[in-house]
């Protein structure tokens, strides 16, 4: 059985999704890859009493970064956008 916060890793902030918030009632949230769009609705309307309306999921892969000699690359996380009937999400 897998926990809520198993489930979300964190909200992601940037100024796409802030601006997203604010006019399309939309959130971004970092989950775990294995995540269903079913099990994400659920944890998000437990965790903050919302109601979910969409679940929208995609897998951004890593990219390569070089720091002076030494090359490495980020890592590839899964983003949910999720869209809200009503309600809002404060976060804490």
């Amino acid at each position: 059985m897998k926990f809520s916060y198993d489930i979300i890793k964190s909200l992601l902030k940037t100024e796409k999704s802030t601006e997203a918030e604010g006019k399309f009632n939309k959130y971004t949230f970092i989950v775990d890859r294995k995540a269903t769009k079913i099990e994400i609705k659920r944890v998000i309307q437990d965790t903050y009493k919302v109601k979910v309306k969409d679940v929208n999921t995609c897998i951004l892969p890593g990219k390569p970064k070089r720091v002076r000699l030494q090359t490495g690359h980020t890592s590839s996380y899964k983003k949910a956008t999720v869209t809200l009937k009503e309600g809002k999400i404060e976060a804490k």
